[in-house]
């Protein structure tokens, strides 16, 4: 799967370790920064991969920030996107599962990495299958219009 993902500078360890991550088990990245530790604010690292999604350069995006929220926010003021932050290994399960997302938010403050490595591959895991939260979904992206 091509993956885009991203982070600013409070994550960009995290953001590392989880493109080896990713590598490792196969998948293409396409690395939207932060490039280092030097600051970067995040709405823009976000818009970035949410724009590559749309556009369909990249299939799903994960982003990291401090605590992922910062990063969901962002991605969700793009219309047409659905991102969801996680934290558990249900909530990466679901946010494909019953939300269709595009795109996981992940707290590096948060969230160690080992934990995030698997919440990141067990989102990939995941296929979305219409179901009865497709309704649902309809209704939340009706509210971009």
């Amino acid at each position: 799967m091509k993956i885009g993902i991203g982070s600013d500078h409070n994550a960009y360890d995290l953001k590392e370790y989880i493109n080896t991550r990713l590598l490792d088990a196969g998948h293409e990245i396409v690395d939207f920064g932060c490039y280092s530790k030097d600051t970067v604010d995040y709405p823009e690292v976000a818009a970035q991969v949410s724009h590559a999604i749309l556009e369909k350069k990249i299939e799903k995006g994960i982003l990291f920030c401090g605590t992922g929220i910062g990063m969901a926010m962002a991605a969700n003021k793009i219309k047409g996107i659905r991102a969801a932050q996680v934290h558990d290994m249900y909530s990466a399960q679901r946010a494909e599962l019953s939300n269709n997302a595009h795109i996981i938010t992940i707290g590096s403050k948060v969230v160690g990495e080992a934990l995030a490595g698997e919440l990141v591959l067990e989102f990939l895991s995941q296929k979305y299958v219409d179901s009865p939260s497709g309704e649902k979904i309809k209704q939340v992206m009706n509210l971009d219009e």
